[in-house]
């Protein structure tokens, strides 16, 4: 297997911007409560959502920018390149962290609403401040909607020698990936939260799709091109999105639920998403399979002036993350503090993905000032995906 070649060929792809900007306006809308904009994102029809593809294009873009660097000037450099990302990541964490958990107490004092540091996991602060900051620091939080950073931040960490053993043995490090998340199901394997509980996000098996996502990227599936053009294939991803459709509408409308015999409808309901369910990891494979079989990555589309935003959004992704939650409490509170009306809804969510846009519009656009004479799409590539 060329490696290098398989690289140049996985190199810029429009399609992994487009989806993770696509990734980052789900979160956003689906951290927004009684929200009727998030109904339009993934994980309301199927067993995957957001989330899933995240981790999945974030494995797999990095995959591609420090391999090459790892052939080209060895694992020393590759590995200090990809600490630096962790340590931005985390500095990130940081400050999100404290503007956000500070922003939550103050509006809870100001509006005489202490259910509000309930809901977002952020009492603590009150009882125990200085231990509640300390194990913040130490990724061991439950503030909502921050699970997915600290999440990243782990698998980030552990990339090194994964990308180093995936360069010589891809197939026994996929191996090795499936049985630890086979495991960490089996022995209900997690990292301790404060102050009480695990993880919401279990790194244990959510680095299931970070790794496939590289082995993808370094050519996993190279001998397996035949399945891409199968009917059977084609036949079988339909028919399993459309029973992952029926199986999520039952859990969302009781109703509908109830004609369903429970040992089917308990098998997947509700969605064990901490622990990443099989079924949940099949339907993101298949969503992925049907996407790629039916976008192909030089699909004319991609040019459109109407999925610009969305690209910009997943080339400056970490950025575009960190307003996205902060954005979400925001909006949460707006829609709390005001008549919560459909055209309330709709205007917070638009308002959202527009002030994100115009931050990874801002960023792109400083970006290239500072480097005037590169590629901004390799800078994306290289420096922005998160």
């Amino acid at each position: 297997m060329n490696i290098k070649a398989i690289l140049a060929a996985n190199g810029h792809d429009v399609r992994l911007e487009l989806f993770l900007g696509l990734a980052n306006w789900f979160i956003f809308l689906d951290h927004i409560p009684n929200n009727v904009a998030s109904w339009i994102t993934i994980r309301n029809y199927g067993f995957s959502g957001a989330a899933d593809l995240f981790i999945f294009v974030s494995g797999y873009t990095m995959a591609i920018v420090y391999a090459r660097m790892m052939l080209e000037r060895g694992l020393v450099v590759a590995a200090t390149r990809i600490f630096k990302r962790v340590w931005q990541l985390y500095v990130a964490y940081v400050v999100l962290f404290a503007v956000y958990t500070v922003t939550i107490g103050d509006v809870a004092a100001r509006y005489a609403a202490p259910d509000i540091i309930y809901e977002f996991n952020v009492a603590g602060l009150v009882d125990h401040p200085i231990r509640t900051v300390g194990h913040g620091l130490l990724l061991q939080s439950r503030a909502l909607n921050l699970d997915g950073l600290p999440l990243y931040i782990v698998l980030m960490a552990w990339l090194p020698p994964v990308l180093w053993m995936m360069l010589r043995k891809p197939d026994l490090t996929m191996a090795g990936s499936l049985a630890l998340y086979l495991a960490a199901r089996q022995f209900e394997w997690n990292l301790p939260s404060f102050p009480d509980g695990s993880w919401y996000f279990n790194p244990f098996c959510w680095q299931l799709l970070f790794v496939l996502g590289a082995w993808l990227a370094l050519g996993g599936a190279g001998e397996r091109r035949s399945i891409q053009t199968s009917r059977i294939a084609l036949y079988f991803g339909i028919a399993y999105l459309a029973f992952a459709l029926v199986m999520t509408m039952a859990g969302r409308f009781p109703a509908f639920g109830n004609m369903f015999p429970t040992w089917l409808f308990d098998a997947f309901n509700p969605n064990d998403k901490t622990n990443l369910a099989p079924y949940r990891v099949l339907h993101f494979i298949v969503m992925a399979y049907l996407v790629t079989r039916f976008v192909p990555k030089d699909w004319r589309g991609l040019e459109w002036q109407i999925f610009k935003p969305m690209i910009i959004c997943g080339q400056q992704s970490l950025a575009v993350f960190c307003v996205g939650v902060l954005l979400s409490f925001v909006g949460h509170l707006a829609l709390v503090t005001s008549s919560g009306s459909l055209l309330a809804q709709l205007f917070v969510s638009a308002a959202g993905i527009a002030i994100m846009t115009l931050v990874a519009t801002y960023i792109s656009w400083s970006k290239q000032q500072d480097a005037p004479h590169h590629d901004p799409h390799h800078l994306a590539s290289a420096d922005a995906h998160s």
